[in-house]
Order: C-alpha cells, then sequence, then structure tokens
C-alpha cells in the first residue's frame, strides 16, 4: 500500500476512534488492528496509539472547556491515582502479551453492559444535583485502571466510566468530562516508557493523532448537547461490539 493511501487510511480511522473514544471507549479496537494491518507488530501499535491518544484527548479537554464544562481540580485528583499503575502496566507491556488480558476484559465489559440497564436509585437527584458523591472506593479504582490503560489501553475508558459511574455516581456528561482529562494524564508517562523503548512510530503516530483530535472535538460537543440519553446508548453498542470482538465472535 502506497505511503500516502497509509496515513490517510489512518486519518480517517483516527476521526472515528477520536468520536468513539470521547463518546464512550472502544476506538483503540479500531486503530490498534489497522496499525497492525499497515505492518506495525503489537508493541510497536500498542505504542504507536499512545500518541493519538495523547493528542485526542488534549483536543477533548479544550472542547469541553469551550462549552464550559470542566472540574479540572476533581480531574487532576482523580488522575494523580492512576499514574503509579499506568507506568507500571507500560513497563509490563513492553514485554509481555495482552491476549489473556483481552479475554478477561471483554467478560468484564459484558458486566458493565449489564450493570448500565440496571436503574439506579435516586438518579434524578444525582443528575439535578451535578455533585459527586464521596467514595473511597474510587481511588484504589483508579489505580487499577491507570494500570489497565498502561498496559492495554483498549477498552481503559468503559472501565472508567464504569468507576466514575457508580462509585461517584455522577451523570454520564460529566464521567466522560472527567475521563478524557484522566486518560491525558497517565497517557503521558505510558507514551514515555513506550518512546524510550522504541515502540513508538511518530509518523503514523501524529497522522492517526490528527484524526482522532478531529473526531474527539466533534464528540466532546455532542457529548454536552445531545446528554446523558444519547451517552447511554453509544456505549453500550460499543462496548457489545467490543466484547464480541474479543472473544472473537465477530
Amino acid at each position: 500500500m502506497e505511503e500516502l493511501l497509509k496515513l490517510l487510511l489512518l486519518f480517517g480511522v483516527g476521526s472515528l476512534a477520536g468520536f468513539i473514544n470521547v463518546m464512550a471507549g472502544g476506538g483503540s479496537t479500531i486503530t490498534l488492528p489497522t496499525l497492525i494491518f499497515l505492518g506495525l507488530d503489537s508493541s510497536l501499535a500498542n505504542g504507536t496509539n499512545r500518541v493519538a491518544i495523547l493528542i485526542q484527548n488534549i483536543s477533548g479537554i479544550l472542547s469541553f472547556r469551550q462549552e464550559k464544562y470542566h472540574k479540572f481540580k476533581m480531574s487532576l485528583k482523580l488522575s494523580s491515582f492512576t499514574l503509579p499503575g499506568a507506568i507500571v502496566g507500560s513497563i509490563i507491556a513492553t514485554n509481555i502479551s495482552d491476549k489473556l488480558f483481552q479475554k478477561i476484559l471483554a467478560y468484564v465489559l459484558i458486566g458493565i453492559i449489564i450493570s448500565l440497564l440496571l436503574p439506579r436509585p435516586n438518579q434524578k437527584k444525582i443528575e439535578d444535583n451535578k455533585h459527586y458523591q464521596k467514595n473511597w472506593f474510587i481511588y484504589p479504582a483508579m489505580i487499577a485502571v491507570g494500570f489497565y490503560g498502561g498496559f492495554i489501553q483498549a477498552g481503559v475508558g468503559f472501565l472508567l466510566m464504569a468507576s466514575l459511574y457508580h462509585l461517584m455516581r455522577l451523570d454520564l456528561v460529566q464521567v466522560n468530562m472527567h475521563k478524557i482529562f484522566i486518560v491525558f494524564i497517565y497517557t503521558i508517562p505510558a507514551l514515555l516508557i513506550f518512546f524510550l523503548t522504541h515502540n513508538v512510530d511518530l509518523k503514523f503516530g501524529f497522522t492517526l493523532a490528527a484524526g482522532n483530535a478531529l473526531g474527539a472535538w466533534w464528540s466532546a460537543k455532542f457529548s454536552v448537547k445531545k446528554g446523558e440519553r444519547f451517552i447511554r446508548i453509544i456505549l453500550m453498542v460499543a462496548i457489545l461490539m467490543m466484547s464480541l470482538k474479543l472473544l472473537d465472535i465477530i
């Protein structure tokens, strides 16, 4: 495949992945296979994908901020707990296969779908209040999410959304707002580790990133304007598709 065609394909795939990642998650299940298809080995594809993830989330954060939807202090506090796990996960990712983790993730995601279908008590009060609920379990959950994100990344958005949604009782628009900031922060050391171990293709990475940034920008605006019901539908469809893919059903 000619170089220009490869870059155009990556930009298009990145745009779709960026939109999906901010709205729900699972965009990396599109970008990682594409990078491998274009000739990168698994570790190099995993690292190269982090360039797009980093820039995508900068774009999403700026878009949410433009919509006057941000709580940086809380986002930064949550992000700090993901850093130790992300560093350890990234180091392991450069040395070990993630096949077993993908299978485990598939069943976890199916559980998330079921949990999203269950009613939550006092949901209207939670949505009207717009304040987070104090639950210390969110902090060990962030450490675990950081490890998984540093290790595999694909599907981490679903785990983050489940953690923020159930443990902090936030509506899904706020969940997305915090999610992209958290992923942005822990991706910085993760990307650095992949780069230092020569597992990043910068040309492919920045091309993919340009598409991801475009998709993320518009996804953040859709997230705010369409609200929680729209996000819930997109989320469940994305989770189901990813689960089936990880189980080799599709």
